[in-house]
């Protein structure tokens, strides 16, 4: 098996192939193999597993995941990466590459196809730019048992951040409604070739199977969510005011009260259960 992980190795092959690192698609690669292996091992990912990962790069954190899993089906959205990865990863019976955008991919058909009878995972190594669309994408498809990603420390922390923190966000209740998020570890930028400028985390997102609070409107829980963190060190009275335009700053003030809940608290010191009990009153208000 070809050492990926070795920066030499690397150079020459993608100097061979005429390859050059991509800003625009955030390109950086492991160069640190410990990095790619404990990915993969505290992924969970065994041979009862098929895995999506999504932008294998140079292919270090595929040769690890074809390894441990049943089978895996990476996406890449650079094309010119198809001969590089023919050869880091090619000896791979179990591994089918598709070179096609993560984000305009059907996941639910997909995995179904492809992956259909194992336990479904994804793994990715996402590049910064696109980290919050793809890792919502992945969540609200509902495919799979666990998200395994590296991302920038700083949106690690606010996937695993606490109500009132300076890190929550709603991106945290997102993440939070559809899964158990735990931060597993650090990866500093000297693990990658070209190096960021900013410290890597790897979070594990454990789906759920249940949301964590009964909700009735599951569009409306969310837009809540948003109205609430929209003017952030706002009211929540303020905020929902100006999401919920069609109710009225006196209506949503009773409505809040009805809920227990003090109008003019912040938003963000909210959790789950407290943006639950105001959606679903907003549900039953308007019939």
């Amino acid at each position: 098996m070809l050492d990926v992980c070795n920066a030499q190795v690397m150079k020459s092959l993608l100097a061979e192939y005429g390859f050059h690192f991509s800003k625009a698609k955030g390109q950086n690669f492991l160069t640190q193999r410990w990095v790619p292996q404990r990915i993969a091992e505290e992924s969970g990912v065994d041979g009862t597993c098929g895995v999506l990962e999504i932008g294998p790069g140079f292919g270090p954190l595929t040769q690890e995941l074809s390894l441990r899993a049943k089978k895996v089906v990476a996406l890449e959205v650079d094309t010119t990466l198809r001969p590089v990865l023919e050869r880091t990863v090619g000896e791979f019976d179990n591994l089918e590459i598709l070179f096609c955008d993560a984000l305009k991919a059907d996941l639910p058909a997909l995995t179904a196809e492809k992956l259909g009878g194992l336990k479904p995972m994804a793994c990715a190594n996402l590049p910064y730019y696109i980290t919050s669309p793809v890792l919502t994408k992945l969540l609200e498809s509902k495919c799979f048992d666990a998200i395994t990603v590296m991302v920038q420390k700083e949106v690690a922390q606010r996937i695993c951040a606490k109500p009132g923190s300076a890190d929550y966000s709603a991106f945290t209740v997102l993440c939070n409604y559809h899964a158990r998020p735990e931060l597993l570890f650090d990866v500093p930028a000297s693990c990658f070739m070209p190096q960021p400028k900013v410290t890597s985390a790897v979070v594990c997102l454990r789906t759920r199977t249940a949301p964590p609070a009964e909700i009735t409107d599951e569009a409306l829980f969310f837009r809540t969510v948003r109205a609430a963190f929209a003017m952030r060190r706002k009211t929540l009275l303020n905020g929902l005011s100006a999401g919920f335009g069609e109710l009225g700053k006196a209506q949503i003030s009773a409505l809040l009260e009805q809920c227990g809940i003090v109008p003019t608290v912040r938003g963000e010191t909210l959790g789950i259960p407290e943006f639950a009990r105001i959606a679903n009153e907003i549900a039953a208000q308007r019939g």
